[in-house]
């Protein structure tokens, strides 16, 4: 018989968490599992990837309490109010002060899920895979029956807004908790002592197999550059960190060297970004893709991968670039040195202009380049996992 799990996440937008969970799926043995994606939203270019295989399933009620999840709340209860919702505001304004006041920020999420009844189909395994994401974790708690339940972290806890007390008082119902990287698993015993016991490395699965399939399935680089390709892959965001960067080409570009900077993303730092460019003159060797499900004829192509990001949890498109056996810069954030042995698979700097472009410049060199490709393809190995240890 078939293990039934549920995956629940924000969306399927184009993004590390969503790409990882579709690897994740893609290595999953089809005879042992029946899989669901649960979405609070029906968005994303990551939709149609969804193998056909896998039960794409959303949360009606969440378009109706979208605002209320998101907006402050003053802005929250005046939009009730006028919209002649009065008990509600009123309702809504008292749930937000004792949230507040007791720290526990599932009294809003009961309030706003009072009318959501749990789900009828009972699963053998439940995940809080958008995480942290705490309106998930209290839904997969409190909404869907599974005889385990398990809450992922993807990001760096020290650096996004956790709510300690809420974890403290949530995730001890889990009977797992899964974080990507074994430094992120030190930070969040760090946070949550109590816990140890029940968190455990489960770092992101690549598949190898269908990435390198997939840069056979699409077009790469159209124009007649012939200079050194540099790639970068992610959201346009300021945790991406691709403004460091982009004054970081127009140096090298003063020193004479023949590059071109691809990115590959989108985001809400694009206006900020393309400000950047024009102020730095480098219209014509910053080139901004857009989004693209599938980066990876790029990834084959380029001749150094950087990624530059003040923070991850374990950055998948790393592991994607050493599929293509691909030099790497990227900077110091939590996972990177699990994934690239410094001067040997790659090259990890801090946060910084000046080491970045020292480390772009060395890798520029051939003989350097070369060597750096060859030790990854000494280290490549199977990625395969026996799941049914985890789930």
């Amino acid at each position: 018989m078939k293990i039934k799990i549920v995956f629940m996440v924000i969306n399927m937008n184009i993004g590390g968490t969503e790409k990882a969970l579709l690897n994740m799926i893609e290595e999953m043995p089809r005879d042992q599992y029946e899989i669901t994606i649960l979405m609070l939203e029906k968005y994303g270019g990551f939709l149609e990837s969804i193998p056909s295989r896998v039960n794409a399933e959303y949360l009606d009620e969440y378009f109706e309490m979208k605002d209320e999840l998101n907006k402050p709340p003053k802005t929250v209860a005046l939009n009730l109010i006028k919209k002649g919702q009065f008990v509600k505001g009123v309702g809504f304004t008292l749930t937000i002060l004792l949230s507040k006041v007791i720290k526990n920020k599932g009294l809003l999420f009961k309030f706003l899920l009072r009318n959501v009844h749990e789900l009828e189909k009972k699963y053998d395994v439940a995940v809080a895979y958008a995480g942290p994401m705490d309106f998930i974790s209290y839904f997969v708690i409190k909404k869907i029956k599974a005889d385990k339940k398990i809450q992922w972290i993807h990001f760096d806890i020290t650096k996004i807004g956790f709510d300690v007390k809420f974890a403290e008082i949530f995730y001890k119902k889990f009977d797992k908790i899964f974080v990507v990287s074994k430094e992120g698993k030190k930070k969040i015993n760090q946070k949550l002592p109590k816990l140890k016991e029940r968190i455990e490395t489960f770092s992101n699965i690549l598949s190898t197999d269908k990435v390198l399939r997939m840069a056979d399935e699409g077009l790469g680089f159209t124009d007649d550059f012939n200079g050194i390709r540099i790639l970068t892959v992610g959201r346009l965001s300021i945790e991406k960190g691709q403004d460091l960067i982009i004054p970081i080409l127009a140096r090298l570009r003063e020193k004479g060297l023949n590059i071109r900077w691809y990115c590959i993303g989108e985001g809400n730092a694009r206006s900020e970004y393309e400000t950047l460019i024009s102020d730095h003159q480098v219209k014509e060797d910053f080139i901004l893709l857009g989004a693209n499900s599938n980066p990876y004829p790029y990834m084959k192509e380029c001749d150094i991968y950087v990624q530059p990001s003040r923070h991850e949890g374990f950055c998948i498109t790393l592991g994607e670039a050493k599929c293509f056996n691909k030099p790497i810069v990227s900077t110091n954030f939590t996972g990177a040195k699990e994934q690239i042995s410094n001067n040997k698979t790659g090259l990890i700097v801090g946060f910084d202009k000046d080491q970045m472009v020292n480390a772009i410049e060395q890798m520029i060199n051939k003989d350097f380049r070369e060597q750096i490709v060859t030790n990854i393809q000494k280290e490549h190995t199977s990625n395969t996992s026996d799941f049914k240890q985890f789930f």
